[in-house]
């Protein structure tokens, strides 16, 4: 069974750093597109990145351009999102999601994304 699992949320003060991880456990995450996406409250869900495990093609959403990225363990199964400058606003529960076995990533609208994690709060203080 394919399972995801966030770790690594918390509380940080404005301007600090945080590394969320996502385990993916029941086969190997090789040929699939993965995503990082947070809600909210009284928020939609907002895709933050895209990125196939096996070609350099990354997209990122506007909102963390510049200061989030993916990154990914192949020996270790394990895909993180590392988050630089945070601010208040980034204050919201973090989800990673996995495709299917595909050949890379569509947009967020496009690429379907059938697992997901149960998500690790994050919190961010002035």
């Amino acid at each position: 069974q394919v399972k995801l699992a966030e770790s690594g949320g918390g509380s940080v003060q404005a301007g600090g750093s945080l590394r969320l991880s996502c385990r993916f456990t029941g086969v190997h995450f090789n040929r699939r597109c993965f995503g990082w996406f947070r809600q909210a409250p009284g928020k939609e869900r907002e895709g933050l990145v895209l990125k196939h495990i096996n070609n350099r093609d990354t997209n990122y959403g506007d909102s963390v351009k510049g200061r989030f990225a993916i990154l990914h363990d192949v020996y270790e199964n394990v895909v993180y999102l590392q988050m630089n400058r945070l601010n208040p606003d980034d204050t919201a529960m973090y989800y990673c999601a996995a495709s299917k076995l595909e050949p890379g990533c569509a947009g967020f609208g496009q690429t379907e994304l059938p697992y997901w994690g149960q998500g690790t709060q994050v919190t961010i203080s002035a």
